[in-house]
């Protein structure tokens, strides 16, 4: 198992600090987000965090993101062009690309072909330095791109499995009510958790993810089992956007818990697995 931390689960350190968190929970690597409060690396060369991630012995999974993607026009397109250009420079293995999620372009037909006219239109970008991008299906009902499936069909419809990865995100794969894993093009896998139980499924939002726990709703454990007895080997990030635990100072302690618990489920061979 590759743990990783995403800023998200703790937007209030500086990049520098994340590294030190990654450490000591015993993760194997970092995502860096540019939609924090805060800029990118808090302004510094991304060549200096490239070094830095490295002499940490940490991995630099993931560069997010570019919203929304599939609302392709010159702009996203420059935006696509410098987050590309930002991971090269830092030694990101991987760029993020977000879906509309505000309810406009969801219309049947539509969404496909916005969807496809955007991942052609990336495709070369990244074919020329060989990154990978990986595509993030929301679960929202608002959602223009709600299902994995779907994202696949896109990417495959423009020959670009070797340069396009879906995120397979419990949170998003709960609030779809997918049933289906696809691990062969899973790129990162999300975990969060959502422990408030008078919510239903359609009020569940950002702010309700926290840490998993046993007292988790999404059904992490079985989702993470499935993915990793279908073969999934790839990394598995923590992203709480809760701010109940961005409000607190010294996340150590519980990041590690969460991790120890989810190690300690995963060896549980007794849960049933969901079908594939």
């Amino acid at each position: 198992m590759r743990f990783a931390i995403n800023h998200m689960t703790a937007p209030n350190l500086a990049w520098r600090d994340l590294l030190i968190l990654a450490n000591e929970v015993g993760a194997s690597g970092v995502e860096y987000r540019n939609d924090l409060s805060t800029p990118l690396f808090s302004g510094e060369d991304a060549a200096v965090v490239g070094r830095a991630i490295t002499q940490s012995g940490l991995e630099f999974y993931g560069l997010s993101q570019v919203y929304p993607f599939n609302a392709f026009d010159a702009k996203i397109s420059d935006e696509v062009e410098r987050l590309i250009e930002t991971a090269k420079i830092c030694g990101a293995q991987t760029i993020s690309l977000i879906p509309r999620n505000d309810g406009l372009g969801r219309g049947n037909g539509e969404r496909q072909a916005n969807l496809r006219l955007a991942l052609r239109e990336i495709k070369p970008m990244l074919e020329d330095i060989g990154l990978v991008a990986l595509v993030e299906p929301l679960g929202f009902e608002r959602s223009s791109l709600r299902h994995k499936k779907e994202a696949i069909n896109a990417i495959e419809g423009v020959n670009g499995a070797h340069v396009f990865k879906i995120v397979h995100d419990t949170f998003h794969h709960y609030l779809a009510q997918e049933t289906e894993f696809y691990p062969e093009h899973t790129g990162m896998v999300h975990v969060s958790g959502v422990v408030d139980t008078s919510l239903s499924i359609t009020e569940m939002e950002d702010e309700h993810r926290v840490l998993v726990d046993e007292e988790d709703r999404l059904g992490n454990i079985v989702q993470l089992k499935t993915l990793n007895e279908l073969g999934y080997d790839g990394p598995i990030s923590t992203e709480s956007f809760s701010p109940e635990i961005h409000k607190i100072t010294d996340i150590t302690k519980l990041l590690k818990g969460s991790l120890d618990f989810i190690k300690s489920a995963l060896n549980d061979k007794q849960d049933v697995l969901i079908s594939g």
